[in-house]
This record gives C-alpha cells, structure tokens and sequence, in this order.
C-alpha cells in the first residue's frame, strides 16, 4: 500500500519538474505569459506532490 502512495509521489514530483523546465524554457525564449503560465501549473503540480509524499510518509509510518 505506502508502494503506491510512494509510486503517486513521485509521479508529482516528475510532472512538477517536467513543468519547470518547460517554463524555464518558455522563459529563456522570451515567452514570458506562457511561461508564467507553465510556471503556475510547476507549482500546482509542486503542491499536489508534497502532499502526496506527506501521505505515503504518514502510511509508510503506520506499517511500522
């Protein structure tokens, strides 16, 4: 169970960095509203990640 939880999570955190990049990216070309955009969706995946990890944390901690 904490497998797939962990599995979730790091699924987050590779969609939160393949965001970064792009926006890194868009930025470098001077496509800055588009790179805010990809920014602002960075951090929701960013977000949605901690959480994730937080929970596979919280079960990894209950099957000790």
């Amino acid at each position: 169970m904490a497998r797939e939880e962990h599995n979730k999570a790091a699924e987050h955190h590779e969609n939160a960095a393949k965001s970064h990049r792009a926006a890194a990216e868009l930025h470098g070309i001077g496509e800055h509203t588009k790179g805010v955009e990809q920014s602002k969706t960075a951090q929701q995946h960013s977000q949605t990640a901690g959480k994730q990890s937080d929970q596979a944390h919280s079960k990894s901690q209950q099957q000790k």
